[in-house]
């Protein structure tokens, strides 16, 4: 397996993750594609991760903050043929260390209820109330990444 990232609005990658996303988000969840696709993509990194074959399976983007010290997570995404195969932990760590590596301080994002469990086993944790987005549930949670370096 290989995990690219880009910020490239117009490369490969980032319309394999647009693809997964869609699949996932639009049709999987009947998440508004107006909504799924906004105006952030340009300023985002976008994380593919591809499976032996070259097939795309997963997807996550990156969206700093203003003052550089944390990112927001977002769009995080596993096709359904690709799911518990711990692909999802694989690339999220990806993500923690590119984030890591850039001088970012914390992660957070906004978690489904479905999916919560998945992060706090990756050591994030609750910091707010529960809410409703694009119609799902979700809670923001978040992790320090200071304490990662040796």
């Amino acid at each position: 397996m290989i995990i690219k990232h880009t910020r490239d609005t117009l490369s490969e990658t980032y319309l394999d993750a647009v693809a997964i996303r869609n699949t996932v988000f639009v049709k999987g969840q009947g998440v508004p594609r107006s909504i799924e696709i906004d105006a952030n993509e340009a300023y985002c990194i976008h994380f593919v991760l591809y499976d032996d074959k070259g097939q795309a399976a997963a997807t996550v983007r990156l969206l700093p903050n203003k003052d550089l010290t944390q990112v927001t997570l977002q769009r995080m995404a596993v096709l359904d043929a690709y799911q518990s195969q711990g692909l999802g932990s694989i690339l999220l760590k990806e993500a923690e260390d590119f984030t890591q590596e850039q001088g970012f301080k914390s992660i957070s994002l906004h978690a489904q209820l479905g999916a919560l469990k998945f992060y706090l086993n990756n050591g994030y944790q609750e910091v707010g109330q529960i809410f409703e987005e694009a119609g799902i549930q979700h809670i923001t949670v978040e992790k320090s990444l200071i304490s990662k370096k040796a």
